[in-house]
């Protein structure tokens, strides 16, 4: 099942893409594109974080709590094992989706910086109870899953204030130019 998804995919992508790119306009598809290339790499680096970082310690913490316990667990039936390593990919691949989520929340004006600042305590939060759902029932991979969320959460606060900030730089000159315009012409007018 997990193969065939995978295989299935870029064809399904496609052909969505294809239905909602055709009513976009040019500078539109620009943005997608952008924030597509954005999550596609995004997703890629939760995947390897999960695969080359994560995962050994899961499975070093799996093994050795279940000794603990007394359950002999350096068997894996090959269904268990691909699922669980499928699921906790996907779930930290999707995890590291946070930022593009966020920061088009910010551009499309639902969210703000000052929003996202007043908000670390609860994300602090989501970010533990996703660890808990998508990792081992421990409490080590699910910090180690907590933390790059919350780092990515930082960063995307950060480049909200940057986004923010920058515009609100635009503004004040975009005033200023219509302040001087306003006094050229009100020059122009009195010396006529």
């Amino acid at each position: 099942m997990f193969g065939s998804l995978v295989l299935a995919s870029p064809f399904i992508f496609y052909l969505v893409a294809g239905f909602i790119f055709s009513a976009l306009r040019l500078k539109e598809k620009y943005y997608v594109y952008r924030g597509l290339g954005f999550g596609l790499s995004l997703f890629a680096l939760g995947v390897c974080f999960c695969y080359f970082v994560l995962m050994p310690k899961a499975l070093q913490a799996s093994v050795l709590y279940s000794n603990w316990l007394g359950f002999e667990a350096n068997q894996w039936r090959a269904e268990d094992y691909i699922s669980f390593i499928c699921k906790f990919m996907l779930g930290m691949g999707i995890g590291f989706q946070m930022p593009v989520v966020l920061l088009t929340l910010v551009k499309i004006g639902v969210l703000s910086y000052s929003m996202l600042r007043g908000m670390w305590r609860y994300m602090i939060v989501i970010n533990l109870v996703l660890g808990a759902l998508l990792t081992t029932p421990e409490v080590i991979t699910q910090v180690m899953m907590a933390g790059p969320l919350y780092l990515l959460y930082e960063i995307s606060v950060w480049i909200a204030w940057y986004w923010e900030r920058r515009d609100r730089k635009r503004e004040a000159v975009e005033r200023k130019r219509e302040e001087d315009e306003i006094k050229r012409r009100g020059g122009a007018a009195h010396d006529a």
